[in-house]
């Protein structure tokens, strides 16, 4: 994928673009932003130009972008691709090798996906490699949490800020590529500039739905129905998600009747109930309790 065919950010990609066009690259990058607006498949795109042999903007089919694109390429390496905790001994490994020479390029690019999920001891074990790094090695960090990431870490990157992704770009997106069939002004809202949530919640765009009709159903229904239809909440894997919907959509009612932005109140007391390891079912029928009994 080409900068042009990547969705927003354009300041960054023009950063990046000029940064290889005047061979100016730097050893170490941070790259910070919400999940899903991008930084990863930027990233790649940065390190396949970096070991491009070639040096041109253009789709280039030389040996180091052919093997990059078949995912092969010997001085390229992704780390925690999947978003999981980095523990120290993966870090201990990418030391020992890091100091070894390209094979391919003239340079070796080293991505780090999450790095918040880093630990304190696995980002020290990394310092010292950041600050005396060898001239052909190029780290890029990649954040959604500033906030977990030692200082002494930040002080040794070049720290690129992501912004999210525009309402426009990010509707088009979810209708022509993602095949979204309607998208309402509420699911635009929870994907809050992340094509990453229009890709997660895509699946699950039914319960959605079923969610605005229990909200818009609070002031016309009696609790026995507003017990049964919030039996759609009963899912531990997607809670969270569908927290953030309720809020959202019960935020969207307010001018119908202020009371709808007093329950905002209880979704936020039942995530901390459920962060807290209480009992999941007994959570949830408290939520629509005291969200019925508001309204009614």
């Amino acid at each position: 994928m080409e900068f042009k065919d990547i969705i927003g950010n354009e300041e960054v990609k023009d950063y990046l673009i000029k940064s290889i066009n005047k061979k100016n690259i730097l050893h170490s990058y941070l790259f910070l932003g919400t999940n899903g607006i991008g930084k990863l498949i930027i990233a790649k795109e940065f390190a396949k130009k970096i070991l491009c042999l070639n040096n041109i903007e253009e789709t280039c089919t030389c040996k180091s972008c052919t093997c990059f694109d078949g995912r092969n390429h010997p001085d390229f390496y992704c780390i925690n691709e999947e978003g999981e905790s980095i523990k120290i001994d993966t870090i201990r490994k990418i030391t020992e090798k890091i100091y070894e020479k390209p094979i391919l390029s003239s340079k070796k690019v080293y991505i780090i996906n999450d790095f918040d999920k880093m630990t304190k001891e696995a980002q020290n074990c990394l310092l010292k490699t950041l600050e005396e790094p060898p001239e052909f090695v190029v780290i890029i960090l990649i954040s959604s949490n500033e906030n977990i990431i030692l200082n002494t870490i930040k002080s040794r990157c070049m720290t690129i800020k992501f912004h999210n992704i525009n309402d426009k770009e990010l509707l088009d997106y979810a209708i022509n590529v993602l095949e979204y069939e309607n998208v309402t002004e509420n699911l635009l809202k929870v994907f809050d500039g992340s094509i990453g949530k229009a890709i997660k919640l895509k699946d699950n765009k039914e319960i959605y739905d079923k969610i605005d009709l229990l909200i818009s159903n609070l002031e016309n229904k009696d609790l026995v129905d507003i017990m049964l239809d919030g039996r759609i909440l009963y899912d531990k894997e997607n809670i969270n998600d569908m927290l953030d919907y309720i809020i959202v959509a019960l935020y969207s009612k307010r001018n119908v009747n202020q009371k709808y932005i007093n329950c905002i109140d209880f979704v936020n007391e039942c995530a901390n109930r459920l962060k807290a390891n209480s009992n999941f079912d007994m959570s949830i029928d408290n939520l629509l309790f005291k969200m019925w009994e508001e309204l009614n």
